[in-house]
């Protein structure tokens, strides 16, 4: 028989022939002393970092530890840490040894932890410290659920459990390199649950395949330097995270930096200044927010050169989105102001090397994507779903970007739009299905191969796609008009004392809306105006000051909406929604039905005459 051609590196020649271990013992061998993985000691502050060599080390002598617990080829096993390096070396280790990691989002609800507990039919849990033992201890004697073990990566806190520590001090016994490393492109890699914005969560089964189609697909339509630095501080649970923190590291051989508390990310990037920074819309909302709250307390004089920069970045911005090279006179004009003015901004922020600046799902409000513009930063905003493997549409710096737009399909995947408005998806890096309690896997697409991903959409005459809103989440007033949340909500944050907003209307001869004060911008435009800020957020959003200016971004959103999205009453409210508080899921997308029913009264009382 004839063995399949290799690449110089070791690798299969075909890529879809190719494996995660593969691409792990590629970088041991042949970038061994590159920087893989950094993190901070919770204790002194410090950085640890190992190298891709002790990356293939570590995760054998873990593998073998893992294997001694009874983990074998086929097996799932249930992760729930933040961005620790035990949650990423135990992913790596586990899929060395033909295991199937599962991230369990950190606040999910104990129903939901259930749920995907007996949904995976895991025997063992991997799991961060006494708070996270004491939710998952009662699935032990749930009959229901085949759980048997508990691993508990804080020292001290396993209770009775066994202590992760444990698994390093399992001898490798003779043999095991015949064990490891020997998954095929067909076999699962992961199990992503979905983040449950309505009815329990799905699990989405993706094989090796799948995903490195994918990775391929998106190293299509970036521009990055060899061996990129990815900070990591989105969950794992998130198929965004597995894809840039964990596979798309291990195909470039990049340097992952891990952010455990997603709050420190600011100081993480300011550290390590990454020329690739990824946020899901409500992050660069934020980013926005708290920049534009500075800008706010700049004096006049300093403030009009600034906005005079951003105009320049705007219109450089404008013609590299037309594909235009832009006059002399104008490149000439931002080199200047982005070496004076924007430059020593960003740096500031350690964004000043950033040549890819992505976010993807759900709708970019287009003055966040057009503030960042004004700095020569272009969001390369992306589409997709965890049935997607991630980015199914992408703009990107390559192939042209449209500011607004979520891009064109990358390579693994086609895209087209239904006739009822529904964006639909097949190809190399579509999911092989849901899976059952039963380990077999429902597909998730029809006949022809598609996958009808819930979303609406349009495509336009160049190919790029332009996302409306989720399916099931249109309102369609009781005069029959559809309208989309999505669209009238970002026309409501353009003001920057909104930092969220959602509006509701189904049935109802008119929209209303809850809109959450931004609790970085509100205290400066407070300040900025004279406000007080007694009484605390609960006082500003009570203030006449605030609720007339409240009024006037109102009514400024509904100037640029049609009659039927225009918003006729509303209720401010102070305190942000979160996903510890139930409202948001942990990739910060709205739990509609959740806030809704939380905050029935006050919609029913702006419907009262």
């Amino acid at each position: 028989m004839t063995p399949a051609p290799r690449t110089t590196d070791g690798l299969p020649a075909a890529p879809a022939d190719r494996t995660l271990p593969q691409l792990l013992a590629r970088n041991a061998r042949t970038y061994p002393h590159l920087p893989a993985l950094s993190w901070q000691s919770a204790d002194t502050g410090g950085w640890s970092t190992y190298d891709w060599a002790e990356v293939d080390e570590h995760t054998r002598h873990l593998a073998a530890g893992y294997r001694a617990l009874g983990v074998g080829r086929g097996d799932r096993v249930l992760l729930m840490m933040p961005n620790r390096p035990e949650h990423w070396l135990s992913d790596l280790a586990l899929v060395r040894l033909g295991a199937v990691p599962v991230s369990v989002y950190g606040t999910a609800a104990p129903e939901q932890i259930t749920h995907i507990a007996r949904n995976c039919r895991a025997r063992l849990a991997v799991v961060d410290g006494a708070a996270q033992v004491a939710v998952w201890e009662p699935l032990l004697s749930d009959g229901e659920t085949p759980l048997e073990t508990l691993v508990v990566a804080e020292p001290g806190a396993e209770g009775g459990h066994f202590p992760y520590a444990a698994l390093l001090r399992e001898p490798v016994p003779d043999g095991f390199a015949g064990e490891l490393d020997t998954a095929r492109p067909e076999n699962p890699l992961t199990v992503v649950y979905t983040s449950g914005t309505s009815g329990d969560p799905k699990g989405v089964v993706l094989t090796h395949r799948q995903v490195l189609s994918n990775a391929l697909a998106l190293d299509a339509v970036v521009e990055l330097p060899p061996h990129v630095e990815h900070i990591c501080y989105l969950p794992f649970a998130h198929i965004a995270e597995r894809m840039l923190g964990i596979y798309l590291p291990c195909h470039r051989a990049s340097h992952v930096h891990l952010c455990a508390d997603p709050a420190g990310v600011a100081a993480v990037v300011r550290k390590v200044r990454p020329a690739q920074f990824f946020g899901v819309p409500r992050i660069w909302e934020k980013l926005s927010a708290t920049v534009r709250g500075i800008l706010s307390l700049m004096p006049a004089e300093q403030r009009k050169v600034i906005d005079e920069a951003f105009e320049v970045g705007r219109e450089h911005v404008g013609y590299r989105e037309r594909g235009e090279t832009p006059p002399p006179g104008l490149e000439e004009r931002y080199a200047r102001v982005r070496e004076d003015v924007l430059l020593p901004m960003l740096a500031a922020g350690g964004l000043d090397r950033v040549t890819w600046a992505a976010s993807a799902s759900a709708p970019m409000p287009l003055d966040v994507v057009r503030f960042w513009a004004g700095f020569g930063i272009v969001i390369m905003d992306a589409w997709g779903l965890t049935e997607t493997t991630g980015v199914a549409t992408s703009n990107s710096p390559r192939a042209g970007f449209r500011l607004g737009s979520v891009g064109r399909p990358v390579e693994s995947v086609e895209v087209r739009v239904a006739g009822d408005g529904e964006i639909l998806v097949r190809g190399a890096s579509v999911c092989s299905g849901y899976l059952r309690p039963d380990g077999s896997v429902l597909p998730a697409v029809d006949d022809d191969g598609w996958l009808a991903t819930g979303d609406i959409g349009r495509m336009d005459e160049d190919g790029y796609l332009w996302l409306t809103d989720r399916k099931k989440e249109m309102i369609i007033t009781s005069t029959g008009k559809n309208v989309s949340p999505a669209l009238v909500e970002n026309a409501l944050k353009e003001h920057p004392l909104i930092g969220q907003a959602m509006v509701h209307g189904d049935n109802r001869s008119y929209l209303v809306a809850l809109l959450v004060l931004d609790a970085d911008a509100a205290p400066a435009w407070a300040e900025a105006n004279g406000v007080p800020m007694d009484g605390g957020p609960a006082g500003l959003a009570r203030h006449p000051a605030v609720l007339a200016e409240t009024d006037r971004a109102v009514a400024a959103a509904n100037a640029r909406l049609n009659r039927s999205e225009q918003v006729k009453r509303y209720e401010l409210l102070a305190e942000e929604w979160g996903p510890e508080t139930g409202e948001l899921t942990p990739s910060l997308k709205m739990r509609r039905r959740i806030i809704r029913d939380r905050y029935a009264d006050s919609l029913s009382g702006l419907y009262q005459d």
